[in-house]
């Protein structure tokens, strides 16, 4: 099994990319959000998840353990296969995608390719308890507001502006500490996207 690859990023595609380790070319699957951050031309190292069918064997590439430990996981709910798991880890990184579930938000699974109301639903039954303990990728530490309330409602109000939950969550706790935890919703709201505007 292969774990991991280091080598010449030869070709980025849409939805994989080649890894030349030593003038033999892998063939590599992976998120937007894995592609977006490798530099092409140049030596990369990637996690790998190694899938073995009757037909072929398929190598799955990861930039960060967290990605490839919420790919695993995603790929055992019935109806995820690989391809819609690695849809998901494009449209939501792993904080977010931690904060979706734990939130109970299927909008925000269902903006992925693939992930229509049943799955979402599906995704969040299975994998309420679950993320808790999942890991949330580079220097993220889920704080999810109280329900109902000023925080809740402020962001709910950035949600719906189009801001995306990790940010709106991020200006929201900036904007109370700065006006009170007894501060008026408008005032938080405002004070939010300003701190969003920066």
């Amino acid at each position: 099994m292969i774990a991991k690859l280091t080598g010449r990023i030869e070709q980025i595609e849409a939805d994989r990319c080649i890894v030349d380790v030593n003038g033999v070319g892998y063939l590599v699957n992976a998120s937007t959000r894995t592609l977006a951050a490798l530099p092409p031309g140049q030596a990369a190292s990637l996690l790998i998840e190694t899938h073995v069918r009757e037909d072929a064997i398929v190598l799955y590439g990861f930039s960060e353990s967290a990605e490839r430990e919420w790919f695993r996981v995603l790929t055992t709910v019935q109806g995820v296969g690989a391809k819609v798991a690695l849809n998901i880890l494009s449209a939501l990184a792993p904080r977010e995608l931690i904060a979706a579930i734990q939130s109970g938000d299927r909008g925000a699974l269902t903006r992925a390719p693939g992930v229509g109301a049943k799955l979402a639903v599906r995704l969040l039954t299975e994998l309420r308890e679950k993320a808790g303990a999942m890991p949330a990728g580079i220097g993220f530490s889920p704080v999810l507001p109280p329900a109902g309330g000023v925080e809740a409602d402020a962001l709910s109000a950035l949600l719906h502006l189009g801001y995306r939950r990790a940010e709106a969550q991020a200006a929201i706790a900036k904007a109370l500490a700065r006006l009170g935890d007894d501060a008026a919703l408008d005032a938080v709201i405002r004070d939010g996207l300003k701190e969003l505007a920066r």
